[in-house]
Order: structure tokens, then C-alpha cells, then sequence
């Protein structure tokens, strides 16, 4: 049968998991695979696997538990493997690699961070700054029929928007670098600007949150800042 594996830990690690139960239904039982100074916490996967919110769940309950105790690496849902061999063979080959992730993740947590702007709020800002957006929208109000106002009108409130959205990222981005050992950017979706995850150590845990607090204070309520941690690290594995 095949194993799903479900995060890395040095073999001091306690992987305390009593009371946890993994991937399944009826829930697999948890069990650790050793390769010298490395294992790999893992149980007996699903014939089939599929992101459930109870599977989902137990994956996540197994990575926050473990994190809880010490330094983990994290792996992203559905990894499966042959067999307990191929877990041990994959942790020797890869050693020096995991040991490597080990460290730099040591006393670290993940912070994930979006954010969007009201848009209609941005809109406002782009007319009141700009007289050739002022000028245009003044002449389709005022009753100008030309078909290539809105073209034009639209196609410069698209270019401010992107401006804006990029300097926005960055700014904010650059205010909590400072606080972060990494920083790794996704692309944003939907209506936000910003989709980034910070390493953060213990050390400057409070820095990195205070200084997000003190951005979402002077940005102010046209902006929506969703931060989600600490979590296990599994954008910097």
C-alpha cells in the first residue's frame, strides 16, 4: 500500500501525535519513517485522495501539532509514496537538502498576507490626481457622445490602477521586509494588489505584527488586510 506523507522533522523532533489521526476515511492511523538524523511523520494512503475539508483538515492538524514542538517542513497536500522504503531512500538521498531547510526554518513561522483597495476609493484618487482622467470624465458626463472618450478614459484608469496596485505592493512589502528572514510573492487574485508570505522568527514575531497593525492603521479603512498566522512554513520548504 502506498503512504501519504505528510511533513519532515529531525529524528529529535518529539512528533507528539497522540490524540491525531490522519488522511482517510475511516481515518489512517500516524506513524514515523527514520533515516538517520531525518523522518518523515506519515500514515497508509486512501485508495483515492481528494482535498475534502476532513482531509484537508487532517493534514493541516498534523502540521500544526508538529510545529508546536519544533522545527518541521511542511509538505503540501496529496504527497504520496510507494512505500516506507521510498520515504526512507527519498530522506537520505535529499539529507544534506532537509537538513539545510531545517535550520533556516528553525524558530520560523509563516505570515500570508493580502490586501485590496476599496475600488471605488481608488477611482476618487485617480480623478482627483489626474487632469487628463478629470478632463475626460468631465466631457462623457457633461454629455459628450464621442466613442473614444470611454475608450480612452478607461484605458488610462487602467494603467493608474496597475501603477498604483504595484507602488501599494511594494510599499508594503518593503515596510515589513525588514522584520522577515524571506519574503516569497504570488500572484494576486480577484480584487486584491497584494499575495505575499513573510518567514518570521520568534525574535521579531511582535516587530513584524505591529508594523503590519501600524499599516492597516495609516492606509485606513479603504484598504482590507487579511493576515493569516502563524503558520507551518510551507512556502519557504
Amino acid at each position: 500500500m502506498s503512504v501519504y506523507v505528510y511533513s519532515i522533522t529531525a529524528a529529535s523532533h518529539p512528533r507528539q501525535l497522540a490524540g491525531l489521526v490522519g488522511v482517510g476515511e475511516p481515518p489512517s492511523t500516524l506513524r514515523s519513517v527514520c533515516a538517520g538524523p531525518l523522518c518523515a511523520v506519515v500514515s497508509d494512503a486512501p485508495d483515492e485522495l481528494r482535498p475534502k475539508r476532513r482531509d484537508l483538515t487532517a493534514h493541516q492538524s498534523v502540521q500544526e501539532r508538529l510545529m508546536s514542538d519544533g522545527t518541521v517542513l511542511p509538505l503540501q497536500f496529496g504527497l504520496t509514496a510507494p512505500d516506507d522504503d521510498a520515504v526512507r531512500a527519498a530522506l537520505t538521498e535529499r539529507h544534506d537538502e532537509y537538513l539545510e531547510r531545517l535550520t533556516a526554518l528553525e524558530g520560523c513561522a509563516e505570515y500570508h498576507l493580502k490586501a485590496a483597495i476599496d475600488e471605488s476609493a481608488l477611482l476618487r484618487q485617480i480623478l482627483l490626481d489626474s487632469p487628463e482622467a478629470r478632463q475626460l470624465n468631465d466631457e462623457i458626463t457633461g454629455g459628450n457622445t464621442n466613442p473614444d472618450l470611454p475608450l480612452a478614459l478607461g484605458e488610462l484608469v487602467a494603467n493608474e490602477v496597475r501603477a498604483r496596485h504595484y507602488a501599494l505592493a511594494t510599499g508594503i512589502t518593503e515596510a515589513l521586509r525588514p522584520h522577515a528572514r524571506q519574503e516569497v510573492n504570488s500572484e494576486p487574485t480577484g480584487d486584491d494588489f497584494l499575495n505575499v508570505s513573510f518567514l518570521v522568527d520568534r525574535e521579531h514575531e511582535q516587530l513584524f505584527l505591529a508594523a503590519e497593525k501600524g499599516l492597516t492603521t495609516e492606509l485606513g479603512d479603504d484598504f482590507d488586510f487579511r493576515l493569516h498566522g502563524p503558520l507551518p512554513a510551507y512556502s519557504f520548504v
